[in-house]
Formats: structure tokens, sequence, C-alpha cells
């Protein structure tokens, strides 16, 4: 067989888009954050302020899993071209995504232990500078999520996704875990203003510990979606299944093909494979059965096994 042959059946597996934009607003969102956190740091150990030394740590657990997200882009990119990963490497971005829904999750946790325990032996609150940090923190996260989003541009994407002609949502996972640990931050510094707010002028002092456990069980049903979402991809457990009942559809439209077997699974972000296996009496080739799945336009890596049944 001729080179050329070779060259002209074969098929490429770079699925994934670079992500190049994405990576750098996450760089820089990574910088902001670690950046604030040394600062937080080194000015609550200047001044003994204890407020300010516990947000700069609660930040290096948000620059970590930030950090997490950054280094899936990289990695994705990096290793785009390397033939070991046989359907391209899109899955680092969504282990990513994993694994910063996990720390999501421990951080939720640690704020519900840490409120009980408010709850239960309550501490003397110095309000003034309670606010000051959950004043900065909500500045930081807010900036954080503006650059994240592209100035706004891709908030839709992040909550709804963009709709194909199969109305289905889809969105950069790893990119949406990085946004959630942002707005977790952000969110909890708005609560926290709102508990110190209500303690300081009505004596209301449960409610600072009360609003980290509200908070925190917002984060955990965050955490849970994603990991929801992540770990189905991971699994390759295909839950659109409105894509297997077109090709299906399509498949078996002369009403004599059957499919006996179909293996559909994402590649890429709104990007699938399948491996489908049809049963048919009468004398069709793959080339024309792949042109009835044209339409389907989610479909970029498609293997077509024919039995022939003889009546």
């Amino acid at each position: 067989m001729h080179q050329e042959q070779i060259e002209r059946w074969q098929h490429h597996h770079l699925f994934n888009a670079e992500k190049k934009a994405v990576e750098k607003r996450t760089l820089i969102v990574v910088i902001v954050t670690l950046v604030t956190m040394i600062a937080e740091i080194l000015f609550g150990w200047i001044s003994n302020s204890m407020a300010l030394l516990a947000d700069g740590w609660h930040m290096g657990t948000h620059a970590f899993a930030l950090g997490v997200s950054l280094a899936a882009y990289i990695l994705a990119r990096k290793y785009a071209q390397d033939e070991s990963f046989t359907f391209g490497t899109w899955k680092i971005e969504i282990l990513g995504g994993y694994t910063s829904a996990i720390v999501l999750g421990i951080v939720a946790l640690v704020m519900i232990f840490s409120s009980i325990e408010r709850i239960i032996h309550p501490l003397g609150i110095h309000y003034n500078q309670a606010l000051m940090v959950a004043v900065i923190g909500l500045l930081v996260n807010v900036v954080c999520a503006f650059i994240l989003t592209g100035g706004g541009h891709d908030h839709e994407h992040l909550h709804e996704g963009q709709q194909t002609h199969h109305e289905h949502h889809h969105e950069d996972l790893n990119l949406k875990s990085a946004y959630l640990h942002v707005v977790a931050d952000a969110m909890t510094s708005v609560l926290a203003i709102a508990a110190l707010l209500g303690a300081k002028y009505f004596d209301v002092v449960w409610l600072d510990p009360f609003m980290g456990i509200v908070g925190a069980g917002l984060i955990i049903r965050w955490s849970f979606s994603l990991l929801k979402d992540t770990g189905y991809i991971l699994l390759q457990r295909e839950t659109d299944g409105k894509i297997a009942d077109e090709i299906r559809k399509e498949i078996e439209s002369d009403n004599d093909s059957k499919i006996c077997d179909l293996h559909l699974w994402e590649v890429a972000q709104d990007q699938y494979a399948c491996i489908l296996s049809v049963v048919t009496s009468k004398n069709i080739s793959i080339d024309e059965y792949k042109k009835r799945l044209k339409g389907v336009h989610e479909l970029i890596h498609i293997t077509i096994e024919i039995n022939e049944c003889r009546r």
C-alpha cells in the first residue's frame, strides 16, 4: 500500500482546540490570588491580625485549586501531539476539574467544622479588621471572576453553555471549576460582611458562624454537581441520549440496517467518537453509512463494523 493512501485514511487525534486565551486568563487569576495571599499573610504577621492571617492561608487553598486548573491547560497543550494519548489530551482538563471539585468540597467541610466550633465556643470578633478582610477578599474575587469570564463574554457559557442543533448544554468544566472557586470565595465574603454587620450593629453574634454553614452548603452543592459532570466523562458514561438516538435514526433509515452495538463517548468539548456495529442484509458500504451520519455534527471520529445477515 502506498504511503499516500495510508495518509489519506489516517485520522488525526487533535480533537481538543487550543485554549491559550483561557490559559492566560487563568494564569493571571492565579498570580492575583497568590499576590493577595502573600500580602495578607505578611500584613497579618506584621499587624498581629489573625483575621488577615487566616484569610491569607484560605486564599492559599484557592490558589492551589486554580493552579490545578492552570496545570491542566498547560499539560493538555504540551502533550497534544503525543500519540500515546489515543483520543487526545482533553481529559487532562476534565481530571483538573475533578480534582478542583474535590478541593472545593474539602474547603466547604472545613468551613462547616469551623462554623460549628464557633457556635459551641464563641470567640471575640475584631469587627473592623474582619470587615476589611472580607471586603478585600470580595474585591479580589470579583476582579478574578471578571478576568476568568473574559470580561463577561464567557459568563453565559459557564452557566448555560453553547447550544447546538440538539439544544445540548456544553461547558469547559476545567474553567468552570476555577470559576466556582472564585465565586465560592466571593460568596463567602458577601455572607461574612452581612454576618459581621449584623453582629456588630445588632449583637447577633451567632449570625457569623451560621452564614459560614449556609455558604458551605451551597459550595458542597456546586462541588457535587462538578464531581458528577466530570466523573461521568472520566468514566466514559454517555449521558447525552439525543446523539445516540440520532445515530440510530440515521443508520436505520433504510428499515433494514440495525445497530447491534453502539459505543459513544466524548473526546473533546462538544465532540464525540463512536464505534458502532451494524447488521444488514443489503450490500451497503461503510462510506454510505458515514454519509448518513454527516448531519450528526458532534461526531468527529467514527468506526463502523458491518455484519451481513444473509436471508
